[in-house]
């Protein structure tokens, strides 16, 4: 059998002082056995890792930065995608609306507006032509996804421009029927800048089953979701329905729309993406978790959670919750999880000590047919 030099054998015998010459011929060299021979034979100091091997002699000259970068290393800083227009200085004319609609600010945004729509659409979030986007760009301005549009399938020239009443102002496709509920809170939490409405399966089963999530479970959703709080039913896109989202939405940047799906708002479309993301994980969690261990779960402990309001402050964003006692922090005693199936009574035995009430005429046919299996068997 032929011998296999790889890189590190090449390094090995480097180290040892062998000769490379002693390589029979029909050895087998790997490529970058082969480079570290020729490394070696240029006089170059050869280091290899678990993927890649490189060569250098240390006295090589460094290429010239690249146009535009600064000699020396920048402070690190999260940049922020919050767009931020002059107060003010809204366009007033239909011509004036026109060439700020396809501004390449503007564009850029619905570009950016069209991506999530497509994450959403990926995540399983959204389904059919459900789901909405909307983003503030002016005083009086907010870009909106139109109504009758797959989220997967969104182009950004297809998103459109409306006041705060909801009036459309450009675009070529109308506007989604349920713009008002996402104006409603922005005109009342200014910090709304981004709304996004969706229907994930986990978060949204909460808000069928009309339960609101516990609270002290989840870290990341503690931080930067905080409570999520249900909305009483009212009709999708109407009047009432934007009254009663605006005033739990206003203070509460995650919220569920009893039997309909879920709301989530931040600085900037993906700001209020993420929160989707992070209200979405969170519920699925604390529903898994609740089917583990006899349905308990295990909360953050109460100084813990002071920790994460500091984490949160920090962010910019202030918790109610700092103000409540120790034992008002997780209180989830409304939250029972688990299942219960109710057994019609009827002519049968006495209920057993668990309380549930057996059918005896159902048991008799099972065991008549598990009988039966075990005597074919």
């Amino acid at each position: 059998m032929k011998k296999v030099y790889t890189g590190n054998d090449i390094q090995a015998m480097i180290r040892q002082g062998t000769c490379l010459d002693s390589i029979p011929a029909d050895a087998v060299v790997t490529p970058s056995a082969k480079d570290a021979i020729q490394a070696h034979k240029k006089g170059a100091a050869v280091t290899f890792g678990s993927s890649s091997a490189s060569a250098a002699t240390g006295n090589e000259k460094l290429p010239p930065l690249p146009a535009g970068v600064p000699t020396v290393p920048p402070e690190p800083i999260v940049p922020s995608l919050e767009f931020k227009w002059v107060p003010g200085t809204d366009p007033k004319t239909p011509e004036e609306i026109q060439r700020y609609f396809y501004s390449p600010a503007i564009e850029q945004l619905k570009k950016e507006m069209a991506h999530v729509a497509h994450k959403m659409w990926g995540r399983n979030m959204v389904d059919g032509n459900g789901g909405n986007i909307t983003l503030r760009v002016g005083d009086n301005l907010v870009l909106c996804t139109p109504t009758l549009r797959s989220k997967g399938e969104l182009q950004p020239d297809e998103i459109a421009l409306v006041d705060l009443d909801g009036v459309q102002q450009a675009g070529w496709r109308k506007r989604t029927s349920e713009a008002n509920t996402h104006l409603a809170i922005m005109k009342q939490q200014p910090n709304a800048k981004s709304v996004i409405h969706g229907h994930p399966p986990y978060s949204t089963a909460f808000a069928v089953a009309g339960i609101e999530p516990p609270t002290c479970l989840c870290s990341e959703a503690e931080i930067f979701t905080g409570p999520i709080k249900l909305v009483p039913y009212q009709t999708p896109g109407s009047p009432e329905n934007a009254a009663a989202v605006a005033a739990i939405g206003k203070d509460n940047p995650a919220i569920l729309l009893a039997n309909h799906g879920v709301m989530t708002w931040g600085s900037d479309v993906e700001d209020a993406y993420w929160k989707l993301e992070n209200m979405e994980t969170a519920c699925q969690t604390v529903w898994v978790a609740s089917q583990l261990n006899g349905g308990k779960v295990n909360p953050i402990p109460n100084d813990k959670m002071r920790e994460l309001f500091e984490i949160r402050r920090s962010i910019g964003m202030i918790d109610p919750r700092e103000e409540y006692k120790e034992c008002e922090l997780c209180n989830n005693d409304d939250f029972r999880p688990g299942a219960m199936c109710d057994i019609p009574a009827g002519a049968g035995s006495a209920a057993p000590s668990t309380g549930a009430t057996q059918n005896s005429a159902a048991e008799e046919v099972i065991k008549k047919l598990t009988d039966e299996i075990m005597s074919k068997l």
